[in-house]
């Protein structure tokens, strides 16, 4: 794992505009996030903890674009200039970095932060990295519920234009959701798994007849427009009754290209950031959110920094 933990590391990344003369607050997210090791206290109770999960193996696995490694730290710089309003408190965990093939050996060290910070109260929002990264937040928040003896149900949202339900092993971007649900299986646990904004041209019929085999819940991209937003969230209602938490993943390929150019698989149809956001939103005003990721970013393919924006306005709605 490399922590950005040293100043002159986080200043490096952290920078924005400074408004200097203006009245009010004229604060940035760059003025307020902290190292995590600078934290006073182990009680994080309400604060967000960013982790970035530096990692292109199991895209590359996937035989996808490779680049999303670069992911973490895009944000972070998208994300510095951003005004505060109403975050109170930020912190910043550091890269846990995939070296090589490593994949396994960094999910399991992604894991470990994850859980680690759950366990001192806070909000982890891992900045992945392909969506491999599931796997590794997963297991953070697996470890630290059973540690608690907490068997309340756990809701699964993804927003995704794929199940990414592959069950090749060894694991990569298109296999994380297989990977727990065999892991719910051998724990006795419910896999209560739902994936919005599923593309019929992007997952091939063996992929919909596993999901379908897993009881997975799941609405196409069609049925995810702003006209649906109504029905959609009636529906996340729904779920989140039955459900004492909530992991939500957004693999950022869900959006239209337009939008978001800068993924591995850009979708030529897609859901609307309209409608993404305020999923998340309705999600993170639940109460019910443990854990956060979004997966997928990949600089290499932004134009003009636009999909480094989207990213950041949307880890932005979960650290207010």
């Amino acid at each position: 794992m490399t922590a950005l933990t040293q100043a002159e590391a986080l200043d490096a990344v952290w920078q924005g505009r400074a408004d200097t003369g203006e009245r009010g607050d004229t604060r940035r997210l760059f003025n307020i996030v902290q190292p995590l090791a600078v934290a006073a206290s182990d009680d994080l109770a309400g604060a967000t903890v960013l982790i970035g999960f530096a990692c292109d193996a199991g895209v590359r696995r996937n035989q996808g674009r490779v680049g999303a490694a670069d992911g973490p730290r895009g944000i972070r710089r998208a994300l510095a200039s951003l005004p505060v309003h109403d975050v109170a408190a930020l912190y910043d965990a550091g890269d846990v970095r995939c070296e090589g093939d490593a994949l396994e050996v960094a999910q399991r060290a992604l894991g470990e932060v994850v859980r680690a910070q759950l366990d001192r109260g806070a909000l982890p929002i891992v900045l992945g990295g392909g969506h491999e990264v599931a796997w590794g937040t997963w297991q953070g928040l697996r470890a630290h519920l059973d540690t608690a003896g907490d068997a309340g149900r756990v809701l699964i949202l993804n927003l995704d234009a794929h199940f990414d339900l592959r069950t090749a092993r060894p694991g990569s971007s298109g296999t994380p959701f297989d990977q727990i649900a065999e892991a719910c299986r051998a724990a006795g646990q419910p896999f209560d798994y739902a994936c919005l904004g599923v593309s019929r041209l992007g997952n091939t019929a063996s992929l919909f007849a596993h999901a379908q085999a897993l009881g997975v819940r799941y609405v196409e991209d069609t049925e995810m427009q702003e006209r649906h937003l109504d029905n959609r969230l009636a529906e996340i209602d729904a779920m989140l009754a039955q459900a004492a938490h909530v992991y939500l993943t957004i693999d950022l390929d869900v959006l239209p290209a337009a939008v978001m150019p800068g993924v591995s698989a850009p979708a030529a149809y897609g859901v609307p950031i309209s409608v993404i956001e305020a999923i998340v939103t309705h999600v993170w005003g639940s109460g019910k959110l443990r854990a956060a990721d979004l997966a997928e970013f990949n600089p290499q393919f932004d134009r003009d920094g636009q999909s480094a924006r989207v990213a950041a306005r949307l880890v932005y709605q979960l650290i207010r």
